[in-house]
């Protein structure tokens, strides 16, 4: 693949920049101020568990308040849109399970969608998943 003169230039003028940039970024601090961390469910479920376990560790490692704000209703929708419209600063934070992706399958005319207006950032608790029946239904796999 050949690159064009002009293009590499500016390529080359962008890896110089890069340094001053990431200085300036360095001096930004995270967090600043509380964080709040929606919870789309009901206090005391496993979720609201993870979400205030991870939000204690967060605030005593960070030294700044992480706080659980339980947001249930619409089948994790209201909190979800109530992420999806906070400020994009990282203060608002939205703790969710697989319900919050496959909503977007379901509901039609959702305000926001899933995959575009929500970024992941990390693994909090990873949970298997099983299909039980009755031992006298004769099936032995899902078809």
């Amino acid at each position: 693949m050949r690159i064009p003169r002009r293009r590499f230039l500016n390529l080359a003028a962008g890896v110089l920049a890069l340094p001053a940039l990431s200085r300036i970024a360095w001096a930004q601090t995270y967090p600043a101020r509380t964080v709040q961390m929606l919870v789309p469910y009901a206090p005391g479920g496993g979720t609201d568990l993870a979400a205030r376990l991870i939000g204690q560790w967060l605030s005593d490692r960070l030294g700044q308040q992480f706080i659980t704000i339980n947001k249930p209703g619409a089948a994790s929708n209201v909190a979800t849109e109530a992420v999806v419209r906070a400020n994009p600063d990282g203060y608002t934070l939205l703790v969710f399970d697989p319900s919050a992706a496959i909503n977007a399958t379901l509901y039609d005319k959702l305000d926001f969608v899933f995959l575009r207006d929500i970024a992941p950032i990390a693994l909090l608790v990873r949970t298997p998943l099983i299909m039980v029946v009755n031992p006298a239904v004769p099936a032995k796999t899902v078809p």
